[in-house]
């Protein structure tokens, strides 16, 4: 039975090496993309930047030739051919300062959804073709003044907008500083050749000195060492890697030399699959950013409607052209959504950056914002709340102490990959045993393992074998253990019991804990497993989970899940991304356990890098985080040009209260800057 279990491993094992390098050609454009859309960013903002300081050194002779402003001032500093040159100077600052708000309005207008860009084209060009009416045809005071105070602002307001949403999607870069950039190429000759990281192909031997980085995923041939993966997994404890044992890129090697060949290359490997996520989580649009979106285009219709009936109006009351189209284009001004196209990008981007600082990478935007809603989570049972590895719960001696019977065991079953093998291999090492020289090993078929060692016969054996054999054993304890889901191995010399080992799947530390809070939050546990009854009540029993759902296939779990949204819940499903794909899909929220697997990236909607239970509990609360942050942005936004849209029409106006245009554009951009700020403030416990 370990024999046909270690070939179906291996097979399946083969089976995901066959499909790595059909990739290659989609990872190389998807870093091309990345490096476009990262430079992309960057010179938008060093555009912005560039032109709030040209723009900024021409508004200071603007506001010094405006005679509304000398008037201000008490001075007067007018000569002839002022208006022309203050004409001249204006006009260059509306072509080349607001030229990166034409060019959005006309993309607006193109895509027929008008908005921000849309917005602060039209107060531009109202200004201007008023000002140069007023100063050719002598009918008002110009407001050239007002239309350079407004450019500026605005590309202050831009360039604060680039740089904080810059900031804000800086984890992806620290995810490809990760990655070194050369490893040492094992040539056919056996000699190692220094090549670039991105030449790797599938199949390529590697040589890891100690203390490097590892450069690229791969199966170890040679050497034995223990990796650091802290960076990629959350492990803390060294990980010890020998022939056959997977290594991660970006991880660092300890004090050994490894040579591995490399298994997976371009958007296989496990850090490139980080990067596509938290690319995809930062590009993806929410339910509720859509609905900021379009929130934003009917406030441009309203504002656009404000203003035309602000001008109507006041002009129907009998005042002059000149303060008409002053209220006008004031109104337009404080209506720009330039706050509100903010308020929620920042804050996606924020909680997009905590989320992959604490291993919570985040797929599907809508699907996490949602989960604030969640009252049930579902979980799959192995490698979930469990390790899905087996660890030893119980030993009891007979005729000899546990150290002896352990040393027997552990001896034996060193030399066997099966997972059993493995929990006793690992309690020994823990116990610093002595590790016996062993000869003549047996796999028995369907009954356990037999050796010599130190001359003596020793076998462990299954309860079949003992029952088989007519060997005398505690049936009552063994009943009692296995009642509890554990597996018990017999360990016999010559034929004589020493004693026996009970084991389980280990119950992650943290499942309790998750379990435990989940409670307090109000939501339902609930484990679905296709385990049988017995292990799946003794793992429910030990967490306290408040529902145990045992013995069900694949298909039959997303069966579960409809059933349970059915009820009217809200239901997370967390697995391990393989067996439970159909589930993870149908539910409200899949969350898959270890990133990673091609499943994983298919089906869930995040990724716990960790493998922390826990972190289901840090996904519910940066939900709810996110969701009370983009609403104080949206109430900030909107309210703010609800307050100032009658003020700046005039309602006020008898009462001595006007707003200019040059104050409406200082306070959309305080209220930019409120939103930018209130996001970074964006955290959780």
């Amino acid at each position: 039975m370990r024999k046909i279990k270690e070939n179906n491993n291996h097979e399946e094992h083969t089976h995901e090496d066959h499909n790595h390098e059909k990739h290659n050609h989609e990872e190389h454009n998807h870093e091309m993309h990345q490096d476009q859309h990262q430079d992309h960013h960057a010179m938008m903002a060093e555009d912005f930047k560039r032109r709030f300081f040209v723009s900024l050194v021409l508004m200071v002779p603007i506001l010094i030739l405006s005679p509304m402003i000398q008037m201000f001032m008490g001075v007067d500093w007018r000569f002839t051919g002022d208006l022309y040159i203050l004409f001249t100077l204006s006009t260059i600052l509306s072509i080349y300062g607001g030229k990166p708000f034409f060019q959005g309005a006309k993309d607006e207008i193109k895509a027929k959804e008008p908005g921000m860009m849309t917005l602060i084209a039209f107060a531009v060009t109202v200004a201007y073709v008023y000002s140069s009416f007023a100063v050719f045809m002598s009918i008002g005071n110009d407001f050239f003044w007002e239309l350079a105070t407004l450019i500026v602002v605005m590309l202050l307001g831009h360039w604060i907008e680039m740089k904080s949403v810059m900031r804000a999607s800086r984890a992806l870069d620290e995810l490809l500083k990760l990655m070194p950039e050369e490893a040492h190429f094992i040539q056919e000759n056996g000699e190692t050749k220094v090549v670039p990281v991105s030449q790797l192909k599938e199949g390529d031997k590697v040589l890891v000195k100690p203390g490097e980085k590892i450069p690229i995923d791969g199966i170890v041939y040679d050497g034995d060492s223990e990796v650091d993966e802290s960076m990629i997994t959350g492990e803390s404890v060294p990980v010890e890697k020998a022939s056959n044992a997977e290594i991660i890129g970006g991880s660092i090697n300890g004090e050994g030399i490894l040579k591995f060949k490399v298994s997976k290359t371009g958007d296989d490997t496990f850090l490139s699959q980080v990067v596509k996520l938290v690319k995809e989580a930062q590009e993806s649009k929410s339910q509720t950013q859509r609905l900021a979106d379009i929130a934003a285009k009917w406030l441009f219709y309203l504002a656009v409607t404000a203003g035309t009936t602000t001008f109507i109006v006041w002009m129907a009351l009998g005042k002059d052209l000149s303060f008409a189209i002053e209220r006008a284009v004031t109104v337009i001004i404080i209506s720009c959504p330039h706050a509100l196209g903010l308020a929620t990008p920042l804050v996606t981007a924020v909680s997009t950056s905590i989320g992959a600082k604490r291993g919570l990478l985040i797929r599907n935007r809508s699907a996490f914002e949602n989960a604030r809603k969640l009252n049930a989570v579902v979980f799959d049972k192995t490698g979930t709340l469990t390790e899905g590895k087996f660890g030893i719960t119980d030993i009891k001696a007979i005729d000899s102490s546990e150290d002896e019977l352990l040393t027997m065991a552990y001896s034996v079953e060193s030399n066997s990959e099966h997972p059993i093998a493995k929990g006793i291999v690992n309690e020994g090492k823990n116990r610093s045993l002595e590790l016996k020289e062993v000869s003549h090993y047996q796999n028995l078929t369907g009954k356990g393992l037999q050796a010599e060692v130190e001359g003596k016969e020793i076998m462990v054996v299954s309860p079949g074998y003992m029952k088989s054999e007519k060997i005398e054993f505690d049936e009552n304890h063994y009943e009692e253990l296995a009642q509890q889901g554990k597996t018990v191995v017999f360990v016999l010399e010559n034929h004589r019991l020493m004693g026996y080992i009970a084991l389980s799947d280990i119950v992650r530390t943290t499942a309790k804990e998750a379990v435990e809070t989940l409670r307090t939050m109000g939501i339902e546990s609930i484990m679905l497993t296709g385990d049988n009854e017995r292990v799946a009540a003794y793992v429910g029993e030990a967490l306290k989970i408040d529902t145990v759902i045992s013995e069900v296939l694949p298909q039959e779990k997303s069966e579960k899940i409809d059933e349970l949204i059915s009820k009217g819940k809200k239901v997370a499903m967390t697995g391990d991304g393989v067996n439970d794909a159909p589930s993870l899909a149908k539910a409200d929220l899949g969350i898959a356990i270890g990133a990673g697997t091609d499943v994983a990236i298919e089906t869930a909607d995040i990724i716990l890098v960790k493998s922390n239970p826990l972190d289901v509990v840090s996904i519910i609360k940066l939900s709810k985080a996110t969701y009370k942050k983009m609403i104080q942005n949206l109430i900030w936004a909107t309210g703010y040009n609800i307050i100032a849209l009658p003020l700046a029409a005039g309602i006020l106006y008898n009462q001595g209260i006007l707003i200019s245009p040059a104050l409406g554009a200082v306070l959309m951009s305080l209220s930019t800057i409120i939103v930018s700020i209130n996001a970074r403030f964006l955290k959780i416990d």
